[in-house]
């Protein structure tokens, strides 16, 4: 056995034995004084390497590192922005001095090889740890394939070409030329092959792998492939093969508010989820999403410090996508705080006792006029108004509440964040609309309306669209309110050809500073990598 090898496991199955949260798969256990015989003779070893790519993976996920979360995912989007208000500049979100010392760029480059370095270990020392089954051993090689898979579509997708490294090091060597995206994409499409091919197509301990996250993730890689140069419609054709095998497997929840419920997480909508738990050990940083979109609203009379928000806040343009019959925006936001505690407030300089139960904050969705915000206790802020600061707060908005995790007590962004609650990575409602974005490309704009209409249906919303009705502007429409928070959005317009006009259109601190250009369809390479690789890594065009 090598000998980096041997101490890569024993730190592999430290990190393993957290697993992923899942109540049977790896109980925890003290691994960490194995001996090299120990590890290469117990099969175990192999299912704790399988584990730590799964735990690598939920890990950087839900968080970049403590003082950074979602970077690189909605920000600097049509959707979401930053939470300040509309003045002065911002590397990420209004692509102002974006360049390649920028923190996140360089975290997110390192979170996505720590994946595939988890899964090239597992993939290497599977023919040198004894005993293993092979049916298990094919799952398992098959699974870290999938996340493998993932890592380097994140990479391809935000840095154009980078390096494939498919074995473990173990050497110094400062030699990584980037490959092509295509070759990104080949290999990508070789692992998701193998991954359909060893995964089961149902399991019986929730949170693993199966076919059909498999086949989700490929037509997400392939509906993003038919874009490209290299791409033609036949990847489009396969896009949408795959998704209607996941619409035909995954029925979808009666209603939108029930998908989301807290109540509910694990229904027939779901393919694939992170899972934490109430383990302290095993739930690691915790799922933060409970912590997106909120601003500071324990600073207004009658309302306790329950939450802290992680910062960005959706844009007016996102609010402004729900008609009053689309039963996703009450799921997903709430128009109306109310009292957890009593107080005093000063209203028109008379004292107002506030009880719980009581209105603390209103966001009406069509404007109040003064008259009217005068005669109630509360605060009423009216749209066109969320980045005015009324002395309270500077920036304030309908308030999330699609991730609301109740019973997790308070805590600081750069602490861990507790959440318990599932984090669903994949669901049928996507598919459904990856299939319509992929007919659309195929000029079947009839069977795309039918897969939108049955999503909008969903939702509430009983008008039909037509044929003529589809667009890509459309669907990006749809996502949005369907899949905020979800989703990378950034990837989602970069993929349609619209983050530059739509970002410009819909973003207002973008829009204020018009920075955005072509070279920003891609992030820059991280300096360290060039650096440390002696220039072998070169930078992206532009910066």
């Amino acid at each position: 056995m090598r000998y980096f090898n041997y101490k890569a496991i024993v730190l592999l199955i430290s990190l393993g034995a957290v697993s992923i949260g899942c109540d049977s798969y790896l109980e925890e256990e003290n691994n960490t004084s194995l001996s090299i015989e120990t590890a290469n003779t117990d099969p175990e070893t192999f299912n704790q390497l399988v584990a730590s790519v799964y735990e690598r993976a939920r890990e950087t996920t839900t968080v970049y590192t403590s003082d950074l979360y979602y970077a690189l995912e909605d920000l600097g989007t049509d959707i979401v922005t930053r939470n300040t208000p509309i003045t002065g500049t911002s590397d990420l979100n209004d692509y102002v001095n974006f360049n390649s010392l920028n923190w996140a760029v360089g975290v997110y480059w390192a979170n996505q090889y720590s994946v595939i370095a988890a899964a090239n270990l597992a993939i290497d020392d599977a023919p040198l740890i004894l005993d293993v089954p092979e049916d298990e051993k094919t799952k398992g090689l098959a699974e870290v394939k999938f996340f493998r898979a993932m890592a380097y579509f994140k990479l391809v997708e935000n840095y154009g070409g980078v390096p494939l490294v498919l074995n473990a090091v173990t050497d110094i060597s400062t030699d990584y030329p980037r490959n092509t995206e295509e070759e990104v994409y080949n290999q990508v499409l070789m692992d998701l092959e193998e991954a359909l091919a060893g995964v089961p197509e149902s399991t019986e301990v929730y949170g693993r792998l199966t076919k059909d996250a498999v086949r989700h993730f490929m037509s997400k890689v392939l509906l993003t492939k038919g874009y490209k140069s290299f791409g033609d419609d036949n990847d489009f054709t396969q896009a949408a093969a795959y998704a209607e095998t996941v619409i035909n497997n995954h029925q979808l929840v009666s209603s939108f508010q029930s998908l989301v419920s807290i109540e509910n997480q694990r229904n027939s909508e779901v393919i694939f989820s992170y899972l934490f738990g109430g383990n302290a050990v095993s739930r690691g940083w915790g799922n933060s999403k409970h912590m997106l979109y909120k601003f500071r609203f324990f600073d207004y009379p009658g309302l306790t410090r329950s939450v802290k928000g992680l910062g960005p806040m959706p844009t007016p343009f996102f609010y402004s996508l729900f008609s009053e019959e689309d039963e996703r925006a009450a799921a997903t936001y709430k128009r109306v705080l109310y009292a957890t505690e009593e107080d005093v407030a000063e209203v028109n300089d008379t004292e107002v006792n506030i009880a719980v139960g009581d209105t603390a904050i209103y966001f009406p969705k069509t404007a109040w006029t003064q008259a009217e915000i005068d005669a109630v206790p509360y605060a009423v802020i009216n749209p066109g108004t969320y980045f005015k600061n009324d002395g309270v707060t500077p920036v304030h908005y309908p308030m999330f509440r699609k991730f609301d995790d109740p019973t997790i007590p308070f805590t600081q962004p750069d602490q861990t964040s507790q959440g318990e609650r599932d984090m669903v990575i994949m669901r049928s409602g996507e598919a459904y609309l990856f299939a319509a974005e992929a007919y659309l490309q195929l000029n079947d704009k009839s069977t795309a309306a039918e897969r939108l209409n049955t999503i909008r249906s969903r939702a509430g919303l009983d008008s039909s669209l037509s044929s003529e009705d589809v667009d890509i502007d459309l669907i990006l429409d749809e996502r949005a309110r369907e899949l905020v928070g979800e989703v990378n959005r950034w990837m989602d317009l970069k993929r349609t050809g619209k983050l530059i006009e739509r970002v410009l259109e819909h973003n207002p601190h973008a829009a204020l500073n018009n920075a955005i250009q072509e070279k920003h369809l891609l992030r820059p390479i991280p300096q360290t990598e060039i650096d440390n690789t002696g220039g072998s890594i070169t930078q992206n065009p532009g910066y």
